[in-house]
Parts: C-alpha cells; sequence; structure tokens
C-alpha cells in the first residue's frame, strides 16, 4: 500500500476484511440507508444529506454518523447485489445494522466491501474525489 507522511497509511479496526479503492466521499451529515440512497444506483435522495445527489457507488464511502433504520442492512444487500455498493465503508462508529447487509452479501459469497471502524476526522484534510485504497486494515490516499 502506497501512501506518505499526508496521506497515510492511516490504521483502521477491522470489523468485516476486504479490500476495495476509490475516490473519497465522506459523509458528515447523519444518513439513513433506508429512504436516504437508491438502492439500484447508490444515488443518495436525502436531501437533507451533505451528499444529496451523488452516488456511494464505487466510492471509499467515510461515514461520521448513520441514522438508522433497520432496513438498512437490506438496502446495502441491494446496493451489492446491483453493483452499487461502496467500494469500502469507512465508519466513525460502527452500525451493526449496515455490517449485516455487508456480512449477507459475503454469505452468498458476492464480492462486498471492507468495513473498518476508522477515525474520519483524520480524512479532513482530504478533498472528496482524493482516491484512496483500503486493505489490512489500512486506509492510504494514492498519488
Amino acid at each position: 500500500m502506497t501512501g506518505g507522511a499526508s496521506g497515510g497509511p492511516w490504521p483502521g479496526t477491522v470489523l468485516i476484511a476486504g479490500a476495495g479503492r476509490g475516490p473519497l466521499l465522506h459523509l458528515r451529515q447523519p444518513i439513513s440507508f433506508w429512504g436516504g440512497v437508491d438502492p439500484a444506483s447508490g444515488r443518495i435522495t436525502d436531501p437533507a444529506s451533505d451528499g444529496a445527489g451523488r452516488s456511494v457507488a464505487g466510492t471509499v464511502l467515510a461515514i461520521d454518523r448513520t441514522r438508522g433504520s433497520s432496513s438498512s442492512s437490506a438496502v446495502m444487500l441491494e446496493l451489492i447485489h446491483a453493483g452499487s455498493a461502496p467500494a469500502a465503508l469507512l465508519l466513525a462508529e460502527p452500525d451493526a445494522i449496515l455490517a449485516v447487509g455487508v456480512l449477507a452479501a459475503r454469505a452468498m459469497g458476492w464480492a462486498h466491501p471492507p468495513v473498518l471502524r476508522f477515525n474520519t476526522a483524520v480524512l479532513a484534510a482530504l478533498a472528496d474525489g482524493t482516491v484512496l485504497a483500503v486493505e489490512e486494515g489500512r486506509v492510504a490516499a494514492l498519488a
């Protein structure tokens, strides 16, 4: 994994193992996947979200806080099945409901994003769109 002094790698706590890379999409406002993310396209439909109108598909999605619904796991599973899921999830706080959708995809043998508990504050200096790699519990900005 590449990086550098200001580009990591930064450690996280692995909740669900895997590897992924993509442009950073950092959501600072709480989001609920149920009703807030279109499961077919990955587009954020919640108008109160700071990511409204953007797609989570293929991103390294950093989330400061979720606003739960027990159906968020179903939305995550649908995103994975549709090929519209994030490439990786970085959660400031663990979200067991969201992780269940990823675990269900893994149990079905589908490709799934890694999920890390991660201090999203370290990403504050990075612009959305910065390409990140997530693997072995570490996150690095790619040059």
